[in-house]
């Protein structure tokens, strides 16, 4: 197996989340305008089979159902589309210093996260592991998780010396239709995990898509990187294209980016154009900042729309493309200490 091949050279890009439409039937901007890596990089993709031809983007032939003919887009690929057009940012040191500067390295934080982070087992087994006296610090045995250290030097599980958590890393990951996004069902059902590669790091799901939920799946190594991501407060913008049964109008999409009320949950700004109609069938394009449960299906619902496939398009600016269903690549240092960056700076 090939090591992980990095995303590619960002570009330039306008700031994410909603923004009010230009007017009816004027749609916004798609996301085929998402930015790409090196097209000379040709290292196969973790979990790619080799000599596989790259994949078209879910649904851009749109001649799934459709009777009017496919619509071809240009390929692109998947990577990171740098944020912020035109803003102003300092030089970025050298990567593996920037992700060090990114995971707040030498701020006290409680043992038993740093050895989480650092892969020597979940939080939860760390604190037990804690309880059983085999975590030392110096020899002496560590006796609460809520110990707080600013490194994990002189610290050791099972005598054996535990080396520095590694920077966060982050993988794109196309999740097919049918999966959960758990480590394991009771119920036999298959998971994301029965398709990572055996040689991936430990990795967390960045937030949940639904079973029936197809596309852009970002998994991280780091847990306070994927609880900052999954805060609605932080605001990271999500792009889904669905593809419904029923009638609606671009204007009553538009009336979205004032919000909508269902069911006593308020759902916040939503920027929605409708990409295509044939007969009862239409693609819609949908970025939001909440990631509220469910909250496409919902708000499609409410507008008496069926949704009978939904697919994420990009989560931040981290885009799909024409990652092959099932595969996995790493988003490169240097491109996830800068969106860090972004996320402190507006934090």
């Amino acid at each position: 197996m090939e090591p992980p091949k990095k995303s590619g050279p960002p570009r330039r890009s306008g700031p994410g989340g909603p923004k009010r439409p230009t007017g009816p039937g004027k749609p916004g901007q798609t996301e085929g305008s998402a930015g790409s890596r090196r097209a000379s990089d040709d290292k196969p993709r973790f979990g790619a089979k080799p000599g596989a031809k790259t994949g078209s983007r879910p649904g851009d032939t749109r001649a799934d159902g459709f009777r009017g003919g496919p619509t071809k887009y240009p390929p692109r690929k998947p990577g990171f589309k740098k944020p912020g057009a035109g803003a102003s940012h300092p030089a970025n040191p050298h990567p593996a210093h920037a992700a060090a500067s990114a995971e707040g390295k030498g701020e006290p934080q409680r043992i038993a996260k740093l050895l989480a982070r650092a892969g020597v087992a979940s939080r939860r087994e760390v604190e037990r592991m804690i309880e059983e006296g085999r975590v030392t610090i110096d020899g002496v045995a560590v006796e609460t998780p809520a110990t707080l250290l600013a490194s994990l030097h002189g610290v050791a599980v099972d005598g054996v010396a535990i080396a520095a958590p590694p920077p966060a890393r982050l993988f794109l990951f196309h999740k097919p239709a049918g999966d959960l996004t758990t480590e394991r069902d009771p119920a036999g059902r298959p998971t994301i995990y029965d398709r990572l590669p055996a040689d991936l790091p430990r990795v967390m799901p960045i937030g949940r898509l639904d079973m029936s939920t197809e596309g852009l799946l970002l998994l991280t190594t780091d847990g306070g990187f994927k609880r900052q991501m999954e805060l609605p407060a932080t605001g990271v913008p999500r792009t889904y294209r669905a593809r419904a049964f029923g009638e609606v109008s671009q204007q009553q999409l538009e009336d979205l980016f004032d919000g909508v009320e269902i069911d006593g949950i308020r759902y916040g700004a939503i920027e929605a154009n409708l990409e295509r109609r044939t007969g009862r069938n239409q693609w819609i394009e949908m970025t939001l900042t909440e990631g509220k449960n469910r909250e496409v299906r919902r708000v499609l619902e409410h507008m008496d729309l069926k949704v009978n496939r939904l697919i994420r398009t990009s989560y931040g600016p981290f885009v799909l493309a024409d990652l092959p269903v099932g595969a996995v690549e790493e988003v490169r240092q240097h491109d996830l200490a800068l969106f860090r960056k972004t996320l402190k700076e507006t934090a």
